[in-house]
């Protein structure tokens, strides 16, 4: 089920700015090794435990094997992570309920160090509601969408020409539940993100079954209302994530409360979805709880991924690349508990698998001509993971 922990905002040496570089206990070799055939990896984590932020690894693309992770920066619950395509800042959310002395969540922006991959901080601000869960930018590399769980709405940050996060340009409310008397008496705006034309902006929310449709302005980082004004999925299916196909053509969104992925075809110039598909997640027979989480779209558009908590397991389905509909071929045990996240390397090559619960990241072989996942008996320790975010090392 959800895991929603509250704090504080950042603390310790980080709040002066300060960087703070901290082996995890038994580990002894650091992210600063040689960067040839290598992906630096960073992981975004619940602060409970031995956690005490954000840690960053460098994934081998031969071998598949992860070095020792190091904490890149301290933080409170950076759940959710999103790096820059152009320039090497790094936001997280932070999922507290007070942050400043006001009801909100916090969003940090970080600069990257590109020998080592450690993270200084540049500076943080209010998230505009309480449990910011989710974060992800404009295709411009010049805005930051952010959503908040507990609050029901989302915001709209400007990235200025140093990496600093500016006043939020835009904010939506929303209003409303559905049918769970437990999950959805109210909002829960999940996760936010851009088409890829960058013209519309979607907010998915749990609480409401719907995925919210907004106009989204480039130039100003301002939202506003659409005709549709959203895309409905079945009552009590608590959408999380989407995921677009990298054609642009085709949308899936993964439904926490029941376990499914629904299919839409996108029209992008009108802004809007036809529904296609919905598949389970779960293999035929499974009666125990589940509730799943991420979604992504292989590179090559060929396959889609959703991860199951409960089974925990990874869902692999074949894409149909003119229709769009999915066709299931595999589930994958995790190696691990409940699979928050996940993340595909650049190359398409690699599957990370982060396990919430048995705080370990399992890597698994993509076959490029099924989608299918194979153990590559490669894994890590790291405290609670909950994110998994992959960088190119520059030159």
């Amino acid at each position: 089920m959800f895991d929603r922990q509250f704090g504080n905002g950042i603390m310790g040496p980080l709040a002066l700015g300060m960087l703070l570089v901290v082996p995890l206990p038994g580990r002894g070799q650091d992210a600063e090794a040689t960067t040839d055939g290598k992906v630096r990896v960073y992981f975004g984590t619940y602060t409970r435990g031995d956690s005490e932020g954000i840690y960053v690894s460098l994934l081998d693309l031969a071998s598949g094997e992860l070095s020792s992770p190091v904490l890149a920066a301290q933080a409170v619950n950076p759940a959710f992570l999103a790096i820059h395509p152009k320039q090497p800042w790094l936001y997280s959310v932070g999922e507290v309920g007070d942050f400043a002395g006001r009801r909100s969540g916090a969003v940090y922006a970080f600069r990257i160090d590109p020998p080592t991959g450690m993270l200084t901080l540049i500076n943080e601000q209010p998230s505009g509601g309480t449990g910011a869960c989710h974060a992800s930018l404009d295709r411009t590399g010049r805005f930051l969408l952010v959503a908040n769980y507990g609050g029901g709405n989302a915001s709209v940050l400007p990235i200025e020409a140093d990496g600093r996060l500016g006043d939020a340009t835009a904010f939506v409310q929303h209003e409303g539940s559905s049918v769970d008397p437990r999950r959805q008496t109210a909002p829960h705006a999940h996760a936010a993100y851009v088409d890829p034309e960058n013209r519309f902006a979607l907010v998915v929310d749990l609480g409401l079954d719907r995925v919210m449709i907004y106009r989204f302005d480039a130039q100003h980082g301002t939202l506003a209302a659409h005709d549709p004004p959203w895309v409905a999925v079945n009552p009590g299916a608590g959408p999380r994530h989407f995921a677009f196909h990298p054609q642009g053509r085709f949308g899936y969104v993964i439904n926490e409360l029941q376990s499914s992925v629904t299919a839409f075809a996108y029209d992008a110039a009108q802004g809007s979805f036809e529904e296609l598909q919905t598949i389970s997640t779960l293999p035929a027979g499974f009666q125990d709880d589940n509730t799943t989480a991420e979604i992504l779209v292989h590179p090559s558009g060929r396959f889609l991924y959703g991860s199951n908590r409960g089974h925990d397991s990874i869902a692999v389905f074949a894409i149909d690349p003119e229709h769009g509909r999915l066709q299931a071929v595999q589930h994958q045990a995790t190696g691990g508990r409940t699979p928050r996240n996940f993340g595909i390397d650049p190359t398409g090559q690699f599957l990370l698998a982060a396990n919430q619960a048995s705080d370990n990241v399992v890597v698994f072989r993509i076959d490029a001509s099924t989608g299918q996942l194979k153990a590559t008996g490669h894994q890590i320790q790291v405290p609670t993971p909950v994110c998994v975010r992959m960088v190119p090392i520059a030159d």
